[in-house]
């Protein structure tokens, strides 16, 4: 049965689309079976996994409210060889549409059900916001992922944003845990970096991951090319950090050293 992980933060710009498509890529390269859900409208995860968000058949919208079975929305043709549930502008009318249906916070648990035993991993790109969607991808998780720079604001919001997500757990899904929390787009000269990189060690103990994202111009570049970083250029620092990320995983869990994000 797959383990399903939400990579989620409600601000912007902190890698987490480039995450989550650099470990889908990473997990399949060690003979994982990967799923990729992007539930972000943007549909910046589906183009930067090769696909054209403007010509799938099917996106997350039909999965959430046309109810499609999984089987049918999947894309199994991506750069990154994990298969793909696409999104594009059309997701934005699922928030909205979600608000009318019985049951709407657990529409993607349900919808994932005939299809989780086909995986080892699930991941979901959630959107920039603690909206229909994300408490979506929560009621299904069973452990979240916070990327994050490592800059001022991103440490002040971090607390508030695991005790909303927590809320949200308890609510939806009382089994959510922390994944872990990844420090993206780090720069070592930077002295407020390396400040606030201490202090999430600190306060995160348990949570921080010892792998380290690095700021990499070809992270930055492999999305306009439809490919994960490793396939883009497999020697560059931001491909090479997604792979150490994708073992540091592996043996966390073969370790079984997550800690939980709701408590009893």
């Amino acid at each position: 049965m797959a383990k399903i992980i939400a990579i989620a933060n409600q601000k912007g710009g902190v890698g987490k689309t480039t995450t989550t498509i650099n470990l889908a890529a990473s997990m399949a390269a060690t003979r994982r079976k990967v799923l990729l859900i992007d539930l972000d409208p943007q549909g910046n995860a589906t183009m930067g996994s090769g696909v054209d968000k403007y010509q799938v058949p099917h996106t997350a919208y039909d999965l959430l409210v046309d109810e499609v079975p999984a089987e049918q929305v999947i894309q199994r043709e991506t750069s990154g060889k994990f298969h793909l549930i696409a999104a594009n502008a059309d997701v934005t009318a699922a928030e909205i549409k979600l608000m009318e249906v019985f049951a709407r916070e657990v529409r993607l648990r349900n919808a994932l059900a005939p299809v989780k035993d086909d995986y080892d991993y699930i991941f979901i790109d959630c959107p920039p916001s603690l909206n229909m969607l994300t408490v979506n991808a929560l009621g299904a998780a069973d452990a979240v992922l916070i990327p994050m720079q490592c800059e001022y604001y991103a440490l002040e919001g971090l607390t508030a944003l695991m005790d909303t997500i927590g809320k949200l757990g308890q609510l939806v899904n009382p089994s959510l845990q922390i994944e872990g929390i990844l420090r993206t787009m780090y720069d070592p000269r930077n002295r407020l970096a390396n400040d606030v990189s201490d202090q999430l060690k600190t306060h995160f103990p348990e949570q921080v991951y010892r792998t380290v994202i690095p700021r990499n111009v070809r992270l930055a570049e492999a999305p306009s090319f439809g490919s994960p970083a490793m396939y883009y250029d497999k020697s560059s620092a931001g491909a090479k950090a997604y792979l150490a990320l994708a073992g540091e995983m592996l043996r966390r869990q073969e370790a079984g050293a997550i800690t939980s994000l709701v408590t009893e």
